[in-house]
């Protein structure tokens, strides 16, 4: 009887293994629990090393306890070396960028936890990646602002637009700089775009220039899942047409799009990911607290493929700025 229990967990645990591990295979990377554990894969990883190392100890020192320990051994580190496989195909992280060209769109993407960092923070961080596009959730109008002021007197003129769905939580305000060397953008507030959290689309007075979305999803917690499939779903058709550029906090990895992309090798609607392109796809933003090996990239810059991806970092530097996110740059050159 023991020898048949300890066979159905090790078939269990080896099926819940295969499922965390390649959700998209069965269509359950956006399920609950699935969800949650395949946006830390490479903390999941490190945790069933720990197994590994555990249980083939005991199998070593107990003759009774070994062939059933031997056995979990041997899922989890199937389980590692799958996740290992998934993770060094989307990149440990690759900081080369191109040099830059008059053309170039240079996105600079920060959820800020409310504000946290300060506009001096932020605005010395674009300037010092001549940004272009700022897209901050979690921040209000006011700290764009004191932000767009400090560029202009540093020489880098910047539009502000806000969209907030209430002012009682800053989390629920996200805000977009847009240089003014890419013309005039106007900003529908009264739209409700994802549900819950605001995010802008920017779109160009004279109709020349990209359109820019300034994304803040949901996050997957048990009982707003449906409403994250909605902000997924929303988002993905909002990346469409000839020239689109999102950047945010989509509070999903590359596992959570899986079948919502209209292009093939995009990633989402018909956008490409600008870490998957450059190789800083296994890279987490979120949260600080962690190593960025550990941590979840839920924090993306995405565009259409009139954009060529010629760089992209996760900034690692800015991690006890206050906010539980870390910041991503990358340059967007136009493919022609």
């Amino acid at each position: 009887m023991t020898r048949i229990l300890s066979a159905v967990i090790v078939l269990v645990v080896g099926a819940a293994a295969i499922v965390f591990a390649w959700p998209t295979l069965f269509g359950l990377a956006r399920a609950p629990i699935v969800g949650q554990v395949v946006a830390l894969r490479g903390l999941g990883m490190a945790v069933a090393l720990v197994i590994v190392v555990v249980f083939t100890l005991i199998a070593l020192l107990s003759a009774k306890a070994r062939r059933f320990c031997a056995s979990i051994a041997v899922v989890m580190l199937a389980f590692v070396a799958i996740n290992g496989a998934v993770l060094s195909t989307r990149g440990f992280g690759d900081l080369a960028f191109d040099t830059a060209t008059d053309n170039d769109v240079t996105v600079l993407a920060w959820n800020t936890l409310g504000d946290a960092p300060g506009a001096e923070a932020i605005a010395t961080l674009a300037i010092e990646n001549n940004a272009t596009v700022i897209s901050l959730p979690e921040s209000t109008e006011e700290l764009g602002l004191e932000i767009a002021e400090i560029m202009a007197a540093a020489g880098h003129p910047m539009s502000v637009h806000t969209v907030a769905y209430d002012q009682i939580a800053k989390a629920r305000s996200t805000t977009v700089l847009i240089s003014t060397s890419l013309g005039e953008y106007q900003v529908d507030a009264s739209v409700i775009t994802t549900a819950v959290l605001p995010t802008v689309v920017a779109t160009p007075v004279d109709g020349t220039g990209p359109t820019i979305i300034a994304v803040h999803a949901l996050a997957p917690l048990p009982p707003m899942m449906s409403g994250w499939e909605r902000d997924l779903a929303w988002l993905a058709d909002a990346c469409s047409g000839d020239n689109v550029i999102m950047a945010g906090d989509f509070n999903a990895t590359l596992d959570h799009f899986g079948g919502l992309a209209t292009a093939r090798g995009a990633a989402l609607g018909g956008c490409f990911d600008a870490a998957l392109e450059t190789d800083n796809a296994a890279v987490g933003t979120w949260p600080t607290q962690l190593p960025s090996l550990l941590g979840s990239p839920i924090d993306h810059v995405m565009a259409t493929p009139n954009w060529r991806v010629t760089g992209m970092r996760v900034i690692e530097s800015h991690d006890d700025f206050g906010s539980d996110h870390r910041p991503i740059i990358a340059q967007l050159t136009p493919a022609d």
